[in-house]
C-alpha cells in the first residue's frame, strides 16, 4: 500500500503532466484529500478531469472496493422503468460492505439520450455500469460523481505528447486477441479496431489496459461480456475525454518500461 503523502505528490505530478494548465490550487486540494481519503491514483485511471471537476471512475470504485475487503454486489434490472425497444434501461445495485451489511443500494439509468454516441447499443450495460457506481459512492461515502454517470463532454484539444501508433495490420492482430471466432467476438474486435484507429490510440497499451480492466492475465482469458464491457467503457470515454484516456494508457507503457 503506497504511503499518502507519496501517492498524493505523484498524483500532483501526474495531475499536471495530464492536465497542465487546467489544475488550479482548489483541484490540487481535493486531490490530495481523494488520495488521503481513498487512496485514489490517476496513474492507475481512478480519477479524471473533466470540464474543471474531479470524477471517479468505475475501476477506481471496483479497486477501493477490493482494497477495503467488500463482501459483494447484486445488480438486476428495474423492469417496469425499462423499455428496451427505445433502449431505455434502468438497473438497481446493492453493495455489502461485510456479511453483515444490510446493504447500500443505488439506481443507474441509460438510454441513447444520456449516453456518449459511440456506445449506442450498450444501453443496458451502462445503466448497470452506473447503479453499480452509484451504490459503490454510497457505501463508501464518495462525494464525487462517477465518469460513468455523466454524459457526453466537449472532446478536448488533441494532446501534446501523442501516444505511439502501430502499423493498421499490428493494430488488427492485437485486437484477434478478442478469441471469439463468431460473428458477435468479430464485431466486438472489428468495433475496437475502429476505436483503434478513430483515436488515433496505441494497441499495445489499449491492449494492456483491458486486460487490467476484465481482471485476467491474458486477454484471450476474457469473456466475450468483459471484452463487450470493455469496449463500451473505451468508447464512452475517448469522446468524453481522450486526453484522461492517453493518460490512462502511457500510465500502462511506463509500467512495462518499470518492470523491464
Amino acid at each position: 500500500m503506497p504511503n499518502t503523502p507519496c501517492l498524493a505528490s505523484r498524483n500532483r505530478r501526474e495531475a499536471k503532466r495530464c492536465w497542465g494548465a487546467s489544475i488550479h490550487a482548489g483541484l490540487y486540494q481535493a486531490l490530495d484529500t481523494y488520495s488521503r481519503d481513498f487512496r485514489f491514483s490517476i496513474s492507475a485511471g481512478d480519477l479524471l478531469l473533466l470540464a474543471g471537476k474531479w470524477y471517479v471512475t468505475h475501476s477506481g470504485l471496483v479497486r477501493l472496493a477490493h482494497r477495503l475487503g467488500y463482501n459483494g454486489v447484486y445488480a438486476e434490472p428495474v423492469l417496469e422503468l425499462c423499455n428496451p425497444d427505445a433502449s431505455r434501461f434502468c438497473f438497481r445495485a446493492i453493495v455489502y460492505r461485510s456479511a453483515s451489511c444490510r446493504g447500500f443500494s443505488g439506481y443507474g439509468d441509460a438510454d441513447p439520450s444520456n449516453v456518449s454516441p459511440l456506445v449506442h447499443g450498450a444501453e443496458f450495460r451502462m445503466a448497470e455500469t452506473r447503479a453499480v457506481n452509484r451504490a459503490l459512492r454510497k457505501a463508501y461515502g464518495i462525494g464525487i460523481c462517477s465518469v460513468e454517470e455523466v454524459g457526453t463532454f466537449e472532446r478536448q484539444p488533441a494532446p501534446e505528447h501523442p501516444v505511439r501508433k502501430l502499423p493498421p495490420e499490428s493494430t488488427e492482430g492485437n485486437s484477434r486477441d478478442g478469441h471469439h471466432p463468431n460473428g458477435d467476438g468479430r464485431r466486438v474486435r472489428d468495433r475496437l479496431c475502429q476505436l483503434i484507429r478513430q483515436h488515433n490510440l496505441d494497441a499495445e497499451l489499449v491492449k494492456a489496459y483491458a486486460v487490467d480492466f476484465c481482471g485476467t492475465k491474458t486477454l484471450r482469458e476474457a469473456t466475450r461480456e468483459q471484452v463487450e464491457n470493455f469496449v463500451a467503457h473505451l468508447a464512452d470515454w475517448a469522446e468524453k475525454d481522450r486526453d484522461a484516456l492517453l493518460c490512462q494508457l502511457n500510465s500502462y507503457s511506463r509500467t512495462e518500461a518499470g518492470a523491464a
